[in-house]
Order: C-alpha cells, then sequence, then structure tokens
C-alpha cells in the first residue's frame, strides 16, 4: 500500500518534493493506493481538505484524482470535507466531484450536523451541497459499518465502549437550539485488511486516540491523533500528553501522525514512541 499526502498543516522535509512546490493548508487530504494482488486493487481519497489545495498538490505530485475509484470523507468538518465559500470550486467536495465524476463518496450518515468550535464559529460542512442534486447522488450515508469491498470496511464505532472518555476540547453541536458537546456521531474510521495487515486510516480521531487503538489494534494507523489542544507548557496537560504516549507505544501499531495532532505535541511524544511514531506532512508519501 502506498499512501500520498496531498494536504497536511505542514510541509513535507523530503528534499525529493521540496522543489515542487507544493502548498498547505489546515486540512487533511491522503491518497491511498492498495496492492491486495495484480487485479484487485483501488485507489482511495480519504478527505479533501478545505479548498481544492488537494487537487494542485496532487497534480504536482503526479497523482490521478480521475482515476479514484471511490472517497471518504472522515467526518464533518470544513477542514476535511471542504469550507463553506461563495466560490463552490473552492470546496474541497465539489472541486473532487468535477474532477472525478463517477466514484462514490461515502460519508457518514450524521455528517452535515451543525458542528461548531469553542468560540461558536461554524466549522461544519457546506450545508448547500445537499441541495446539489448531482453531488448528492454521489453520497453513500454510513451507518455503524459499511462493508465497501471484502477487505476495505468503515465503522463509526459510536456504540463501543471507551476506554479513556471522549474530550471534546470545547467543540460543540448545535441541536434544537441548544449548543451541547460534540460526541462525534459523525466520524468514521477506514479498515483495510492487506496482505495479513491491518491498516486503519482516522482523520481526527476525534473519540479518543486511545479508545480508537484499543478497538482495533491494527498494526499501522495513519490519521490525526487530536492533541492540538493539549497545552504542553501546563504540567499537569504535559504529563497527561507523556501517559498517552506511554500507552500508545504499548500497542503493537505503527503510528504515521499528522494534521491535529499538533507538531509541539508530536516533539514530546516523540522520544517516547520512537520508532513506533512519525510525522508526515504535504507531499509525503509511505508505503507499508
Amino acid at each position: 500500500m502506498k499512501i500520498t499526502v496531498l494536504v497536511e498543516n505542514t510541509i513535507s522535509e523530503n528534499p525529493n518534493v521540496k522543489n515542487l512546490s507544493l502548498q498547505a493548508e489546515h486540512g487533511l487530504s491522503l491518497h491511498i493506493q492498495t496492492e491486495f494482488d495484480s487485479k484487485n486493487n483501488y485507489q482511495i481519497l480519504f478527505d479533501m481538505g478545505q479548498s481544492n489545495l488537494f487537487q494542485k498538490n496532487a497534480n504536482l505530485l503526479g497523482v490521478n484524482l480521475e482515476s479514484v475509484d471511490f472517497a471518504v470523507l472522515s467526518h464533518g468538518h470544513y477542514d476535511h470535507g471542504g469550507l463553506s465559500s461563495s466560490d463552490s470550486a473552492q470546496n474541497g467536495l465539489f472541486a473532487f466531484s468535477k474532477i472525478n465524476q463517477t466514484s462514490p463518496i461515502y460519508i457518514n450518515q450524521n455528517a452535515f450536523s451543525q458542528n461548531y468550535n469553542g468560540s461558536k464559529k461554524y466549522i461544519g460542512l457546506d450545508q448547500s451541497l445537499l441541495q446539489n442534486d448531482e453531488l448528492k447522488s454521489r453520497f453513500v450515508f454510513t451507518k455503524d459499518k459499511t462493508q465497501i469491498t471484502e477487505d476495505i470496511l468503515l465503522f463509526s464505532c459510536n456504540d463501543y465502549p471507551k476506554i479513556v472518555p471522549t474530550n471534546p476540547y470545547g467543540l460543540m453541536q448545535l441541536k434544537n437550539g441548544n449548543f451541547i458537546p460534540d460526541n462525534f456521531n459523525h466520524e468514521h474510521y477506514l479498515l483495510i485488511q492487506e496482505n495479513k495487515k491491518k491498516i486503519l486510516i482516522s482523520g481526527c480521531s476525534h473519540k479518543g486516540i486511545l479508545n480508537i487503538v484499543e478497538w482495533f489494534k491494527p498494526d499501522f494507523l495513519i490519521g490525526g491523533f487530536h492533541f492540538k489542544s493539549i497545552d504542553v507548557e501546563n504540567p499537569l496537560e504535559k504529563q497527561q500528553l507523556i501517559d498517552f504516549g506511554k500507552k500508545l507505544s504499548s500497542y503493537n501499531t505503527i503510528f504515521f501522525t499528522c494534521h491535529c495532532t499538533g507538531t509541539s505535541q508530536f516533539e514530546i511524544l516523540k522520544p517516547i514512541m520512537k520508532e513506533k511514531l512519525e510525522y508526515i506532512g504535504t507531499g509525503d508519501s509511505i508505503e507499508i
């Protein structure tokens, strides 16, 4: 399997891509090329960032988005599925639908919920996309478990038991006129079982990275840990992050993290998790 980062908050340090004029934005978009066998392989687009930057970077990286077999939207936040804008071409989901006019887009049935940050700023998906019948016809709305192929599945895990409480870090949903803590029922995770390996792709791991690793016990996990809101200058919060790192390193899992983990937080985790943890930025490719 080859995974290429089309969009992430940072630019890769790899000298082979530094001269490609790639750009970064707060968001995430991954291109996944499976390698099951010579006949049954798939190209997957996992998230689209907030704009059409993923498309521009894909062109520079030689990734053909027209060949994508299906897309997955990890959850209902603008930095993964598109910013609300009067210029719809700048919206990630809409941009992909114009580049690739055939592939289905797997999206959680709750992804268009009214999602806000702690300042009560709307950070959800562009609601107007639901008025676009052509685009909406491409959406495959998923529930608790969706089997895309025999070895590619989506799980929401909404009813799974948690070993640690989910911390919304101030993120909220607007329901019946009231702001309530987000329970992230709009998030799901992509599991690919390839060559006797379990590879899990997670956009932001809002339900708790420790919970997700315990649920799946994957060989590899790629995605954000949502640790960026942990204050590393606060001794108590820093110690909590250290404890998280120790617990994660106890699993037989290799982690490639990015986006909402936070670079300062990564610098604390890396000496603890050592070879089990790497950071991936825009332009990076990993082969599993």
